[in-house]
């Protein structure tokens, strides 16, 4: 397996799969199971690389020119314009040797690389949500999804921001060497079990943070604490110090969205994550998400998902294993 990075590199990204392959080695040897991974760091100039940070990692090897490939990961930076002018040994290197590995990952803005090299003409791709348009512009062939955590189109890979690096290093851990392993993993980590398809890059509390007036990001960070618990329109605007009218009026000003539609929202974030990093029973998971029943958020994910929270866990707990 070989993690490939170059001067200005993403450090966290760079880590953050490294600690995913560490962990997983590590609780396959508690667990008397054979396997783990052989890491290798590639760069174009073997030898100590600097990061976008003050850290540095050694690249043990230059890209390999005969050397059978499995894995491979190339890491994103944050000035990828400038790395795909100074950098088009790389470029070439993964034109070259892309196809012949059994799995080829780009992450976050790593997709620029491959994109410059021809590979996702064609092809659906992932990379961080505030890349997507420039690499849409500069690469019209490549079929840019913005939203997804991370997509798989035949032995390529891509990944969007930094954690979602870590979200599909997992994912292969759990191809690799299974659900138990990989979630094990994610817990050390502190880490959701994520999944690819269908997986937003935003939540619905992560969404709203990112605009509205401090009063009703403020309602948003109790609800955030309380969506589990009975709440009616009449005790969000009460913890608003608003009449319900102007309540709504200000908080659909913020958000786009009702109170009662974020709600719901929130509770069916929690209800995803439960379906598919638990075996919970459907009754379950709908009370510790703030359904009323099962039967309510069944509906609710009908007619939000347009299908049953049974049928969510059963398509996205093994969309790991599928192309998208």
């Amino acid at each position: 397996m070989a993690l490939v990075i170059y001067p200005g590199f993403k450090a966290l990204e760079a880590v953050g799969v490294l600690a995913v392959l560490n962990y997983a080695g590590k609780h396959l040897q508690g667990a008397g199971l054979n396997g783990g991974y052989d890491v290798t760091i590639a760069a174009p100039e073997p030898g100590s690389v600097r990061s976008d940070t003050l850290m540095s990692l050694d690249a043990n090897t230059a890209l390999p020119e005969a050397a059978p490939l499995d894995t491979v990961f190339v890491v994103g930076a944050q000035d990828i314009e400038l790395v795909l002018a100074r950098e088009a040994a790389l470029v070439d290197w993964c034109r070259r040797r892309a196809f012949e590995a059994e799995r080829f990952a780009a992450l976050c803005t790593g997709s620029f690389i491959l994109a410059a090299a021809g590979l996702l003409d064609g092809r659906k791709t992932a990379t961080h949500w505030n890349y997507a348009a420039r690499l849409q512009a500069l690469f019209p062939k490549a079929d840019v999804d913005a939203d997804a955590i991370f997509v798989q189109d035949g032995m390529l890979w891509t990944s969007a921001g930094v954690t979602a690096a870590i979200d599909l290093a997992l994912a292969f851990v759990e191809q690799d060497f299974g659900r138990d392993i990989a979630l094990r993993v994610a817990r050390d980590m502190v880490m959701y079990l994520k999944r690819p398809g269908g997986q937003s890059q935003f939540s619905t509390m992560l969404t709203g943070q990112m605009s509205g007036p401090s009063g009703m990001r403020d309602i948003q960070t109790w609800l955030s604490l309380r969506f589990d618990q009975p709440m009616t329109l009449d005790d969000m605007a009460a913890q608003a110090r608003m009449s319900v009218r102007s309540f709504t009026r200000a908080f659909t000003a913020a958000f786009g969205v009702t109170p009662m539609a974020y709600l719901e929202g929130l509770r069916c974030d929690r209800a995803k994550t439960l379906l598919l990093d638990s075996d919970l029973p459907m009754k379950t998971v709908a009370f510790r998400s703030g359904f009323s029943s099962d039967e309510q958020m069944r509906k609710v994910f009908r007619r939000r998902f347009s299908l049953s929270p049974r049928d969510y866990r059963a398509r996205f707990k093994t969309a790991g294993m599928a192309a998208n």
